[in-house]
């Protein structure tokens, strides 16, 4: 992350205010307990406020009226869930301390390991500008930290249905479901205002970091530090196989494909026929016979993030 100013954030000389939210859910969570979450915030000069989540309503209550650091405990799901209560708020900085699976924001700042050493290296650590992605769709407005999507993948998350839970069982059996009967979209995409030529679309993303859902790398060009989003897309007409795709990803060269084309930009407009959409980890379900554009531009700087020493401002 490299566009916007870094502003350091030295460490308090006497015990700082600053909020700790806590989801017990997360995937990490049985690892650490908010007591040593907030001795470890201690140590490093911080008088944190305990603030339990396991709702919406809980975390809108606890994050209403904050000021100064936020440390959040949890996964993509709950740094997300923050996010979106903070964005566009510069009397807040946000510090993730990562507890779930796969942890896309907190690996794209350089953050991961155990959580009381997480907490250890934000003493001194600097505070950057993170960019979200923000959109208008039939669906209504919403706002992305990760990824905006259609086609395979958005297709698959939603027959998946995340709202059950976590299985691998009923993951496979989604993307086996999809692509029995998956049949890629001809879309014309408009990119800062240029309209494209026709594609069939195997898969679109709309990247801000470069991994989503459960650690694709789809963008490893994507920061969300610059001011730009980054469209990946695969053109179906090249014709590669499901298994090219998955060894790609797994080697971390899925961009070199020659399917695979991606761009930077600050807006794109994607046609809507009702299909269904991914924004991060959460699904927009199919509407069918509705019709329309869905729109994404760049929020430059919505969030204020705290890097670690060592970390990748």
């Amino acid at each position: 992350m490299t566009a916007h100013p870094v502003l350091a954030v030295p460490a308090p000389s006497v015990e700082a205010a600053a909020t700790l939210i806590f989801n017990v859910g997360a995937g990490g969570s049985a690892h650490s307990t908010p007591e040593a979450l907030v001795e470890a915030l201690h140590q490093i000069g911080y008088r944190p406020v305990y603030r339990a989540t396991d709702s919406e309503a809980d975390l809108h209550l606890a994050l209403d009226d904050v000021t100064g650091p936020v440390f959040v405990a949890g996964g993509d799901g709950t740094v997300r869930a923050a996010a979106l209560y903070l964005a566009g708020r510069p009397d807040v900085t946000l510090g993730i301390i990562p507890l779930g699976t796969a942890n896309n924001v907190a690996r794209t700042l350089g953050i991961a390991g155990d959580p009381l050493e997480v907490i250890s290296s934000y003493a001194g650590a600097q505070a950057v500008p993170f960019d979200l992605g923000r959109l208008t769709a039939p669906w209504g407005h919403d706002v992305f930290l990760e990824a905006l999507g259609c086609g395979l993948f958005a297709e698959v998350l939603a027959a998946y249905d995340p709202e059950q839970g976590k299985s691998p069982l009923r993951a496979a059996g989604a993307l086996g479901a999809v692509m029995r009967k998956f049949t890629p979209a001809p879309l014309t995409l408009t990119l800062d205002g240029e309209v494209q030529p026709p594609l069939d679309s195997l898969l679109l993303e709309v990247m801000n970091t470069p991994a989503t859902g459960p650690r694709l790398p789809l963008c490893s060009g994507a920061d969300p530090g610059d001011g730009l989003l980054n469209v990946v897309w695969v053109d179906a007409g090249e014709g590669e196989g499901l298994l090219t795709y998955v060894a790609a990803l797994a080697a971390g060269d899925f961009a070199q494909l020659p399917s695979v084309t991606s761009k930077p930009v600050r807006s794109i407009e994607i046609p809507y026929y009702g299909q269904p959409f991914h924004v991060d980890g959460e699904v927009r379900p199919a509407q069918p016979d509705t019709y329309g554009v869905v729109r994404a531009e760049v929020w430059e700087a919505a969030l204020q993030v705290l890097v670690p020493i060592g970390g990748a401002p």
